[in-house]
C-alpha cells in the first residue's frame, strides 16, 4: 500500500465521514420524510406507516430530488412502504430468483458458467420497495472476515470462474480499507479476468465516490466494470453525474441497469429520457429487467405484453446503443432471459 501524508490522509478521512454522516441522516421513518417533501399522510391513502421489518431508508439527497412531484413521485414510489407490500400475491416469493438454490458458501452463489457472486455485505444505503432480496436471511450470513475468507479459498480453487460479481447489499458500503483489501485479493487470483460491482450509491449517495475510491479503482487489474441501479432519469441529478463523470474519467465500464416498474418507468417517454440522461453521464443502458417477484411488490409488476410495446417503442426512438435489453431472470435458469 503506498505511503500517505498526513495532509493527504486528512482529506481522505473528510471524504469518508462525509458520506457515512449523510447515511447516518437518512430517513428511517415516513412522516419526516413526507414533511421533508412537503406531503402528508392524506395524500397517500394507500400508504403504510409501520413497513415492518423491511424499513424505509432513504439518504436526504435522494430525498430532495423527489421535491416537487408529489405523491405519485417516481423517485418516491420506489422507497414509500405501501399497504399493498401486505397482500399475499400468487407467485410471488420470499426467494425469486432462486439465490438459496445457487449458495456454494455464506454469501458466494454459483448460477451462471465462468461467474460467481459474492455478497459483500449486506447493508444498502437506500430500501427499495421492489428489491428482490427483501426477505434474505442475511443476518445468517456469518463474520464478514471468516466468511469472505472461505468464499475467497473458493473462488480460488476454481478455475472455471473467470469474474465475480460482487453485490450484497452494496459492496461500496465497505469501508475503503475493506473493500480495497477484497477487491487487491480477488484481483491477484489469476483466472479471474472480470471484476464487477453492482451499486446504487453513485446516485442516492453520491459522496460515497471520493478521490481514494476511484484510485482504487484505477489502479485495479482487471480494471472493474461498474454497473449501477437507475430507473428514472431524475435519480441522475448533478452530484450523481459528477460522481460517475469522475468514475469514467478513471476508466470504470460504467454500466446500467433499471426495473421496470408500473408508475416510475413504465412509458416510453421515461424510458427514453432515461437513456439519454445515462449517455450524459457516461453510462451505456445494460439491461431493463422484467420484476423479480418478491412477495410484497406485485404492485410494481407489468405484463410482458406490455414491456414488449414499450421495448419496440423505444427502439424505433433511439440508437441501439442506448436500448437495454428486456430481459427476465428465472430460478435455476443457466442465463438471464431475452424477451424482446
Amino acid at each position: 500500500m503506498v505511503a500517505r501524508s498526513s495532509a493527504h490522509c486528512q482529506i481522505e478521512a473528510a471524504a469518508t465521514d462525509a458520506w457515512r454522516r449523510e447515511l447516518g441522516q437518512a430517513f428511517t421513518q415516513v412522516d419526516p420524510l413526507l414533511e421533508f417533501l412537503g406531503l402528508h399522510r392524506d395524500q397517500v391513502p394507500t400508504l403504510d406507516p409501520e413497513p415492518g421489518p423491511f424499513r424505509l431508508l432513504v439518504p436526504r439527497g435522494f430525498a430532495a430530488l423527489m421535491r416537487g412531484g408529489g405523491p405519485a413521485d417516481p423517485l418516491l414510489r420506489q422507497v414509500l412502504p405501501l399497504a399493498a407490500e401486505r397482500v399475499l400475491t400468487a407467485g410471488f416469493r420470499h426467494d425469486p430468483v432462486g439465490d438459496g438454490p445457487a449458495a456454494r458458501a455464506p454469501g458466494l452463489l454459483r448460477k451462471y458458467a465462468e461467474r460467481a457472486l459474492l455478497m459483500a455485505q449486506g447493508a444498502c444505503a437506500v430500501h427499495c420497495r421492489y428489491c428482490f432480496r427483501r426477505h434474505f436471511p442475511y443476518g445468517a450470513l456469518g463474520t464478514y472476515g471468516p466468511r469472505v475468507g472461505v468464499a475467497l479459498a473458493q473462488i480460488q480453487a476454481d478455475t472455471t470462474l473467470h469474474e465475480v460479481i460482487l453485490s450484497g447489499g452494496d459492496p461500496l458500503l465497505l469501508a475503503d480499507d475493506t473493500l480495497e483489501d477484497l477487491l487487491t485479493r480477488l484481483a491477484a487470483i489469476p483466472h479471474v479476468r472480470r471484476l464487477r460491482l453492482h451499486s446504487r450509491l453513485p446516485l442516492v449517495l453520491p459522496s460515497r465516490i471520493t478521490a481514494r475510491l476511484c484510485g482504487l479503482l484505477r489502479t485495479l487489474t482487471p480494471r472493474p466494470v461498474l454497473v449501477i441501479h437507475t430507473n428514472h432519469a431524475r435519480e441522475l441529478g448533478a452530484a450523481a453525474q459528477a460522481a460517475l463523470t469522475a468514475l469514467g474519467t478513471e476508466g470504470v465500464t460504467l454500466l446500467n441497469q433499471s426495473v421496470l416498474l408500473r408508475g416510475v418507468n413504465d412509458d416510453v417517454t421515461g424510458l427514453a429520457a432515461l437513456s439519454e440522461r445515462l449517455f450524459d453521464c457516461g453510462v451505456l443502458p445494460y439491461y431493463l429487467h422484467q420484476l423479480d417477484p418478491v412477495q410484497g411488490a406485485a404492485h410494481f409488476a407489468v405484463s410482458d405484453r406490455q414491456a414488449r410495446r414499450l421495448m419496440d417503442a423505444l427502439r424505433a426512438r433511439l440508437p441501439g446503443y442506448l436500448v437495454p435489453r428486456l430481459v427476465r431472470e428465472s430460478a435455476g435458469a443457466p442465463c438471464k432471459e431475452p424477451l424482446s
